[in-house]
């Protein structure tokens, strides 16, 4: 069994006559937090949906857990949207439970027992019998990553995961993230923050449907010369650095 969680060879996707992903290719180990950084519009949502089956590339191919996309390999990913895609009508822990049966929860004693985990995980205890439609936006939030875990995935899509939470709860989430690869699953979070990146233990800088780099937070602030570089300044080191090669 290769080592890579996911395996992306020369990577193509276009909407009509735009090229949205550019001939992108990657590994990511297993038993990581995989960080896609970039701003709107670099490819990132776009990449995960291509990731996880939702999205045909126009060329090259994707290997999840070492099978390509698709049905069958589903309940070995969680994917959560960076809109969450929810049952508005249905409660908090309705939803979560609904998700725990199609994932294959089918112990009802096991399945509560995980959902009840869920709910408190995402800090929405006094909130389980509300119906969706009445949270404000960052409880969605927690609802849609709920979904995304309940089946335990060994690999898990999170598409701006952080959006909308205050900063107790986005710890919270960190320290949730960081002990699921402590126990051997892989994450791949896309973010447009420089927070959310320095958690990560590999990052991809994305821009225009391109990767422009690839290593640890470390090796990407020493690429750039300075010893207190910062993340940020990576980035900019980086887009700064592509511009002049493609005007020399």
């Amino acid at each position: 069994m290769s080592d890579a969680a996911i395996i992306v060879n020369n990577l193509t996707f276009n909407y009509g006559y735009l090229k949205v992903i550019d001939d992108i290719s990657l590994e990511t180990p297993r038993g990581i937090s995989f960080g896609l950084l970039g701003s709107n519009g670099a490819g990132k949502t776009t990449l995960i949906r291509l990731m996880v089956g939702l999205l045909k590339p126009a060329g090259g191919s994707i290997l999840c857990l070492g099978k390509p996309p698709s049905p069958a390999n589903a309940r070995n990913i969680g994917y959560m949207p960076q809109l969450p895609s929810l049952y508005t009508e249905l409660t908090v822990e309705q939803n979560i439970d609904f998700f725990a049966r199609i994932y294959g929860l089918r112990d009802r004693q096991a399945r509560s027992a995980r959902v009840n985990d869920v709910i408190k995980l995402i800090d929405l205890v006094p909130k389980r019998k509300t119906q969706v439609i009445k949270l404000s936006g960052g409880m969605k939030q927690r609802v849609s990553l709920g979904c995304a875990i309940v089946h335990q995935p060994p690999l898990l899509f999170l598409d701006e995961p952080t959006v909308g939470l205050d900063p107790e709860l986005r710890v919270r989430f960190w320290e949730h993230f960081e002990s699921l690869t402590r126990a051997g699953n892989t994450l791949v979070i896309s973010s447009h923050t420089m927070d959310d990146a320095a958690h990560c233990q590999q990052l991809a800088f994305m821009r225009e449907g391109k990767i422009i780099a690839l290593g640890s937070p470390a090796e990407l602030r020493a690429a750039t010369g300075k010893p207190d570089a910062s993340l940020e300044d990576a980035f900019l080191y980086f887009i700064r650095r592509g511009e002049v090669q493609a005007n020399v």
